[in-house]
């Protein structure tokens, strides 16, 4: 984990006066720590038969892929409202000014399937929850959610608590 740590930086006051961003671009670029962490955001999942793995854009779509290869599952985007050529299903969330949508194909799940959803960050909660509940719209099993960095002053964990158990690698 310390190996891990010291490749994530923090930056002060971005994108907003006292904010602290975590920065992973550093561990993307190292692929030692890059390897890493998709291991241990996978390794709690291997065995459980996971038949895809959904990540919300954007971030979500670097570690959503690499955890589906490694779990030998397909890879579901959830993109923003109107970024999708198909049929979708969407819903709504708050955000801290707002509202914004998130969307899925209408049938890129089948009934029954076992999806792990996946992210890069866990802050308030808001976006994984839209995403586990469009999975479950598509009438998919959540069989978990994993991020690399969970906030956890922010108690975003209470947000997704009835889609199983949350699976974070690091937490400030």
């Amino acid at each position: 984990m310390d190996q891990l740590r010291r490749l994530i930086l923090d930056v002060p006051d971005f994108p907003k006066p006292g904010i602290v961003f975590r920065d992973f671009t550093p561990m993307l670029a190292d692929p030692r720590g890059l390897s890493l962490a998709v291991e241990l955001m996978a390794n709690p999942y291997r065995g459980m038969g996971i038949d895809l793995v959904a990540g919300a854009e954007s971030r979500g779509f670097i570690f959503g892929t690499a955890v589906a290869q490694t779990l030998s599952a397909g890879f579901i985007p959830i993109r923003k409202k109107g970024k999708l050529p198909r049929g979708t299903r969407g819903v709504d969330y708050e955000l801290e000014y707002g509202t914004d949508r998130l969307e899925i194909h209408a049938d890129s799940i089948k009934p029954g399937s076992r999806v792990l959803m996946v992210d890069d960050l866990l802050a308030t909660g808001g976006t994984l929850r839209a995403c586990c509940s469009l999975i479950t719209q598509c009438q998919g099993i959540v069989a978990g959610v994993t991020v690399l960095i969970e906030l956890r002053g922010l108690n975003g964990r209470a947000k997704v608590d009835e889609f199983g158990e949350l699976h974070a690698v690091l937490a400030y």
